[in-house]
């Protein structure tokens, strides 16, 4: 009983309409889980090479020909957590900001929004790293991996859009999400020197593309739209075909068949009335062509 309950409400999370904040922290977590427990399993068995092949690949290398031979991290590495509260407060602040981005836009505006921000996030942590001399020596061992691009790029989308929004926080009460965008984007520059320089200019890529896409989205344009399109498409290839309805030609004497069926729909409705003239005054009521008409339907 337990066991078709939790599958009845994992099933609804993918059939529920509008559901797209609470399918990406799903996915998050799925995606989570699987990587820890063959972490698990595989440096218990002394086979860690094997879980490090798998890490690598389905996290960013900043190296570009390492991107070039795996191309689909640009996608897989923000959905990817190795730890539990870097997946926890990622999912949390997706959360908090998914839901008035939902709110005031929609579903898929937030997932235009999450998804735009982890690839132009990936792809300016690509960037620098490949540009500023300062990052040269960490270039062939830096892999980057979280929500967090997509993340900030909600974040700062939210505030962007609606910047007197206000959330409660705890000690400090009900804060404007303009100030807290901005305490994250400057505590993100603030760490592009540290040891976690890569997530830092991930993050920082992601709050340009979500205040960018924003200010094009007030000007009526949705820079979003070709992911809304490739989505549509992937989910096409799941979803049930009609089937194909082949249809002929009429043929001549198709058509006088169903030009007859019309004659004699009309012609009910005419001998209906004409039963209902009876009905009030006699059949003596009827004029000659009702009768014939009566006549010709009793014949049939």
């Amino acid at each position: 009983m337990v066991r078709n309950t939790f599958l009845n409400e994992f099933k609804n999370i993918w059939t529920k309409p509008n559901n797209g904040l609470i399918q990406i922290i799903v996915i998050n977590a799925i995606i989570f889980i699987i990587i820890n427990i063959l972490r698990v399993i595989f440096r218990i068995s002394q086979y860690n090479e094997a879980y490090n092949w798998i890490l690598n690949i389905i996290t960013l290398p900043s190296d570009i020909g390492g991107f070039l031979l795996r191309p689909w991290t640009l996608i897989t590495y923000f959905f990817t957590h190795e730890n539990f509260f870097h997946i926890l407060f990622n999912m949390l602040f997706l959360y908090w900001f998914g839901r008035i981005i939902q709110d005031l836009l929609g579903n898929q505006k937030l997932i235009n929004l999450y998804i735009l921000g982890g690839i132009f996030g990936g792809l300016f942590y690509i960037l620098i790293y490949n540009l500023v001399p300062y990052y040269h020596d960490r270039v062939n061992q830096s892999i980057l991996l979280g929500a967090s691009a997509g993340v900030m790029a909600v974040v700062v989308g939210a505030a962007t859009y609606s910047p007197n929004y206000s959330l409660f926080l705890l000690f400090f009460g009900p804060v404007r999400i303009m100030y807290i965008a901005i305490f994250y984007v400057m505590l993100s520059f603030f760490r592009i020197d540290g040891s976690n320089a890569g997530g830092d200019l991930a993050h920082l890529g992601g709050a340009a593309i979500g205040f960018f896409y924003m200010i094009q989205l007030k000007k009526g344009s949705d820079i979003g739209h070709p992911i809304e399109m490739f989505l549509n498409r992937v989910k096409g290839l799941f979803s049930p075909h009609p089937k194909i309805r082949v249809s002929y030609k009429n043929t001549k004497a198709e058509t006088r068949k169903n030009t007859k069926n019309v004659m004699q729909k009309v012609t009910q409705k005419e001998i209906d009335r004409i039963l209902d003239k009876i009905s009030q005054g006699g059949y003596e009521c009827l004029t000659k062509e009702e009768k014939q008409k009566l006549f010709d339907a009793s014949r049939k």
